[in-house]
């Protein structure tokens, strides 16, 4: 689906929205007295108050800027998902936002809000079906709103469908081949530069833990290198993006149980959706960076030819790995990338894996699991980035008595440790494969959800995608 966002100093819509402080309201709203006699009674509990004059719909959104600046943006975007709601309701397809001349940002955090809780993936919906509501404009209407700042909107909130899209997409519609084919589009469309790794590529890099997770599987692998390098890059070593691939998951022989298992995990792709999308961003705004994004892809099935619990295979670094879990097959994949990523001479790799149901069991879905070897000052950055787009991280340790729970006796390494602390684990393995600043996101909480959590849409979220937008962002 597309929103598009629009300047304008008139109104363009029967619906209006508006944020305010302190139960100051501006001359625009223009209430009459029973009107405003309303408002004030219903703000004593709610903090979005809808006054409906039928052939106009008004819309007052209550903020209180006084206390954590990052909570008043998150409760803004909140908001606006409830304005969503709202327009859904009435079958209005846009709305004017009128800048709060108080707190612009609030306004465009309302505004985000508004347009990700509107997302919809109606790709598969008949013809001949009712289709749903859909949001298609939001105007803001002031006369100091930046170009560039509206521009960036809307490529954030693309990126985000991009992503969304991606992880919604069925198995059945999405290998790794079609993957591939997708993040050419996103480069043809954005200007990045895309080359793909095919079989017989990987076999000449001995990507080894890649093509041993592809050994079950009909369909090839591929390894998608993107790029964006532009001449005015104000980085001379590029940042690195690692995004997991696996488009679908069975666990393989070590096969998962079907019911609230398996039965979602196309959305194991979902980090390299997010670097997809991180990296489009980057390319639509023309941001000075040079960012590179790496995304290892396969399915993972229980063929005849499939890998096995006790196999020992030889990786793109030349270590070798006993499988003991084949459901542990992320790590596999992302230690050729991140071996592979050594050829860049990166100022910063981060990977992104829905890697581990651990950190899902340690967090929720309400943060990401962090871990790495960067300076504590990298980490500071990207989690005040978290803490301003509210997809918040929690760094976990990684002592080098972790690194006891993954040695062989027959490898170098084994794919599995023990039960206890297995996001930590599953992170010590793959630091094994680094040597150079990194930052390993596992997103296997919040990258898909079974009920929609505000503007956070049931399915995919792209969570991750507005995290490292910000951060990139910073580092201009």
């Amino acid at each position: 689906m597309e929103i598009k966002f629009n300047a304008s100093l008139e109104k363009q819509s029967v619906a209006k929205a508006f944020l305010i402080l302190d139960r100051n309201f501006p001359e625009e709203i223009s209430l009459n007295e029973n009107e405003t006699a309303y408002l004030e009674r219903q703000l004593e509990e709610q903090n979005l108050v809808a006054i409906n004059r039928y052939n106009e719909l008004i819309l007052i959104v209550s903020g209180d800027n006084s206390r954590i600046y990052n909570q008043f943006l998150e409760q803004c975007r909140k908001s606006g998902n409830e304005i969503s709601a709202i327009l859904r309701k009435e079958k209005i397809g846009q709305i004017d936002l009128v800048i709060s001349k108080d707190e612009p940002d609030g306004t465009f955090a309302m505004a985000e809000g508004l347009a990700l809780g509107s997302y919809q993936f109606l790709k598969y919906r008949s013809p001949g079906s009712r289709m749903p509501w859909s949001l298609t404009q939001i105007n803001f209407i002031g006369s100091d709103i930046s170009a560039d700042r509206l521009d960036r909107l809307t490529t954030l909130v693309e990126a985000v469908f991009m992503a969304r899209d991606l992880v919604n997409e069925p198995a059945s519609h999405l290998n790794s081949l079609q993957l591939a084919e997708n993040f050419e589009s996103m480069g043809k469309s954005s200007g990045f530069e895309t080359e793909i790794f095919h079989k017989e590529k990987i076999k000449a890099l001995n990507m080894g833990g890649l093509l041993a997770v592809n050994q079950g599987s009909i369909d090839p692998p591929t390894f998608s290198v993107l790029k964006w390098e532009p001449a005015d890059a104000r980085n001379k070593k590029p940042i690195v993006l690692v995004g997991k691939g696996v488009v679908y998951d069975t666990g393989g022989l070590s096969l998962k149980p079907t019911k609230d298992s398996m039965d979602y995990m196309k959305c194991d792709m979902a980090g390299g959706a997010v670097v997809a999308a991180v990296i489009y961003y980057a390319a639509k705004c023309r941001l000075p960076l040079n960012v590179i994004a790496l995304v290892p892809s396969t399915d993972n099935r229980p063929d005849g030819n499939a890998y096995a619990p006790g196999d020992v295979i030889v990786m793109h670094s030349g270590q070798t790995v006993e499988v003991l879990n084949t459901d542990a097959e992320g790590r596999l994949l992302l230690a050729d990338a991140l071996s592979y990523a050594k050829k860049f001479t990166p100022q910063l790799v981060i990977d992104v894996a829905t890697l581990t149901g651990s950190a899902s069991m340690a967090i929720g879905h309400h943060g990401i699991v962090a871990m790495g070897n960067a300076e504590e000052a990298v980490f500071t950055a990207l989690k005040q980035s978290g803490q301003k787009v509210y997809e918040r991280m929690v760094e976990f340790p990684l002592w080098e008595e972790y690194g006891e729970s993954i040695k062989s006796d027959i490898a170098d390494l084994k794919n599995i440790g023990a039960r206890e602390a297995g996001a930590i684990t599953a992170g010590k393995f793959l630091e094994n494969f680094t040597d150079y600043p990194w930052i390993h996101l596992d997103v296997a909480g919040p990258a898909f959800l079974h009920k929609a959590d505000h503007y956070r849409t049931r399915g995919g979220t792209a969570s991750g995608v507005r995290l490292l937008i910000d951060f990139l962002n910073q580092l201009i």
